[in-house]
């Protein structure tokens, strides 16, 4: 077995979030209007952060960014349907 000592706690999360979006996307659990939701969620978050601290604007900030790449890459890998957009 691999020693992952050196490996931070948030990377081995992300890297499990992000496997665990891409299994369920591939298995058609979750749709590309699902993904783009969450990314949604997560962006809505950065313009009303929780706290007014700089460190968690930050993070925010750095997750928006990883959904957004994730949802791109989903897009590409899988394709699917965009969410109707309500106007």
């Amino acid at each position: 077995m691999m020693n992952n000592d050196n490996v931070a706690p948030g990377d081995k999360a992300m890297i499990l979030l992000q496997s665990l979006i891409c299994y369920l996307r591939e298995k058609n659990v979750l749709s590309r209007a699902d993904i783009e939701e969450l990314r949604d969620r997560v962006e809505a978050r950065m313009a009303t952060p929780d706290s007014g601290l700089s460190c968690a604007t930050a993070l925010v900030a750095a997750a928006v960014n990883e959904m957004r790449e994730l949802d791109d890459y989903c897009g590409k890998k899988y394709g699917g349907k965009h969410r109707r957009q309500v106007n």
